[in-house]
């Protein structure tokens, strides 16, 4: 299994967004980070513990029924790469 760190290496050169969800049922809310690649392929990482890829979907609406199914809600708005570089 590829590390974390080079994972998020490897897509600091191809993400297109990202985004924050959160469980707000629980407190302190669980967090997590949907990537979205130039190509579709989204990436779902859990920043607190140490960006652990949780899963891999090949579509953003995939990603999104994932995170949905257990009750996550989206932090609006979306952080575009053009927007960073």
């Amino acid at each position: 299994m590829q590390s974390h760190a080079l994972c998020l290496a490897e897509q600091a050169n191809t993400w297109k967004f990202l985004e924050l969800w959160v469980d707000p049922v629980i407190f302190p809310p669980k967090i997590l980070m949907l990537v979205s690649d130039q190509d579709g392929t989204c990436r779902i990482f859990n920043p607190a513990s140490d960006y652990k890829l949780l899963v891999t979907h090949s579509n953003y609406q995939a990603a999104q029924e994932w995170l949905l199914e257990d009750e996550y809600e989206r932090v609006n708005g979306q952080l575009l790469v053009e927007e960073v570089l």
